[in-house]
């Protein structure tokens, strides 16, 4: 069993989810219960970064204390997770004391190993609050952060501590010489070797006045306490939630995979390996940097004010349609616009018509033809093309050739097209009125139910609570999330029995969910 440790950005708490963070979260829970179906031992962390400027801002805003306010926030995420089905193990928050003391320890670790990586100056510069960065001239236009066009600039002097992240150049280079998977896709690759290419700035890592931060543990030459910047405090949540400092961490880290979105890739490809670097720390072994989605050419952000919100989202076609939709439309590995109407038309054609018509109508047939119970029959050419396909299906979520999610749910659902095809052409209800035909109508009957069952593992990391509805319509054994990959190619249906239920994708007359 291979240890499969797997992590999402932490979500910024100045806010409520929207349909952006859904879109990262969903795509790693669908890798997470792929791997789990696969045999391996998954833990999946996600969480919340709740220190910051921008969050001491909206809690003022609102009147309360920057604690109760992450409270608040933190509890409305966690909620959304639970209800599109997230199966994470563990939700870090960066007020957490453990976490704070992992971080405290790390910047310690990293001056005691090479203490000339910090250093104090007098820094000058455009920052913008959204990013929680100074920026440099190429990502300004018009005055304004370009992921953050809404919000004001900030022109900052102050004296900070720095971090030496020079001296790392040649370090980085030759990660991304040895490791060409280290970062993928690859143009998000090509962005950072550009970047490094051009040579490397030491950054800032210390705020002063900055109140609502972990203290920095190093002594500033003026006596002033500067607060930690909180990139330096929030890239380290993915190590801290392992328990560092404490022995045992290591059992966890390094991690496998980090989710991440690719706005963020210098601080998870350029930072944050050259901090665990000078800690002497492993880095982790890859991450991958997903798109944008986009509604009506807005980008989902709190900043961008798109003006519809995540619940009206799940609310209509209900959640696991909305995982679906999500994965089956955005590429994992670009950018993709989000519209009402190809969420009504996939839904209608491909979950409602096609998978659920098709898993009705067999339920049925067996009801109907054999008293509910599915009868033994030979392998056909439904099963072979099934099996055959499961190589494509995996080279897509396996991330051997990336984590093109989309594919993995085309594959799927190619099996479901095929299903159809197969019980249009062995048309069962003919072969039912003739006696002589028995073997070939149990034939047909097995070999549609076993495809049926083989849907359901393949689609759920997808649509976890429908396929599992599913599973017991079809009378199968235990749950699908017990199910694992290399079981499928002999998997047997004989002996179930059947359960006909209510429609997986219910329509009403205009084809929206009831």
């Amino acid at each position: 069993m291979a240890k499969f440790f797997l992590t999402t950005a932490i979500d910024y708490a100045n806010g409520d989810p929207h349909l952006g963070h859904a879109l990262e979260k969903i795509g790693a829970d669908v890798i997470a219960r792929y791997h789990r179906l696969a045999g391996d031992d998954v833990h999946f962390l996600m969480g919340m970064d709740e220190h910051g400027q921008k969050v001491k801002q909206a809690a003022d805003e609102c009147g309360v204390s920057p604690q109760t306010f992450v409270d608040r926030v933190a509890g409305i995420f966690e909620e959304m997770w639970r209800r599109l089905a997230i199966s994470n193990d563990q939700f870090i928050r960066t007020t957490d004391p453990a976490h704070k003391r992992g971080v405290r320890t790390l910047i310690e670790r990293i001056h005691e190993k090479n203490p000339g990586d910090f250093y104090e100056k007098t820094y000058e510069g455009w920052y913008c609050i959204g990013c929680e960065l100074f920026k440099r001239e190429n990502e300004i236009v018009n005055g304004r952060c370009v992921l953050h066009p809404t919000r004001e600039l900030q022109w900052t002097e102050e004296r900070n501590w720095f971090f030496r992240l020079t001296s790392y150049q040649s370090f980085l280079e030759r990660v991304f010489a040895e490791r060409p998977d280290f970062l993928r896709p690859e143009t998000r690759r090509n962005e950072i070797l550009a970047l490094v290419g051009q040579g490397l700035e030491d950054v800032s890592i210390t705020r002063s006045r900055l109140s609502w931060a972990i203290p920095f543990p190093l002594a500033s030459s003026d006596g002033e306490e500067q607060g930690t910047w909180v990139w330096f405090d929030a890239l380290p949540n993915y190590l801290t939630a392992t328990g560092f400092p404490d022995k045992g961490y290591t059992e966890l880290w390094p991690a496998q995979l980090h989710v991440i979105g690719k706005d963020i890739t210098r601080l998870h490809c350029v930072v944050w390996p050259a901090m665990l670097q000078a800690a002497e720390i492993a880095i982790p072994e890859h991450v991958w940097a997903h798109g944008f989605m986009t509604f009506g050419g807005e980008r989902f952000s709190k900043s961008a004010g798109v003006a519809f919100s995540l619940e009206e989202a799940i609310d209509r076609h209900g959640p696991d349609a909305l995982r679906y939709f999500l994965l089956r439309e955005i590429p994992f590995d670009g950018d993709g616009d989000f519209s009402w109407e190809r969420f009504d038309e996939r839904y209608t054609a491909e979950l409602a018509n096609a998978w659920g018509n098709l898993a009705s109508r067999v339920i049925a047939m067996v009801e109907k033809y054999r008293d509910s119970v599915v009868p033994s029959g030979e392998r056909t050419s439904l099963d072979r093309a099934d099996v055959t396909d499961l190589v494509e299906y995996h080279a897509a979520m396996d991330g051997s050739r990336g984590y093109l999610l989309q594919e993995g749910v085309k594959r799927a659902l190619a099996s479901v097209t095929r299903g159809n095809e197969f019980v249009q052409s062995s048309q069962p209800w003919a072969l039912a009125k003739e006696e002589s035909r028995r073997a070939e109508l149990d034939d047909v009957l097995a070999s549609v139910m076993r495809s049926l069952a083989r849907q359901c593992v393949l689609l759920y990391p997808f649509v976890p609570v429908k396929t599992e509805e599913l599973w017991r319509q079809l009378g199968a054994p235990g749950r699908v999330s017990d199910q694992r990959f290399d079981a499928l190619a002999g998997l047997d249906a004989a002996g179930w029995r059947v359960h006909k239920g209510p429609p997986l994708f219910p329509r009403d007359a205009a084809g929206t969910s009831r």
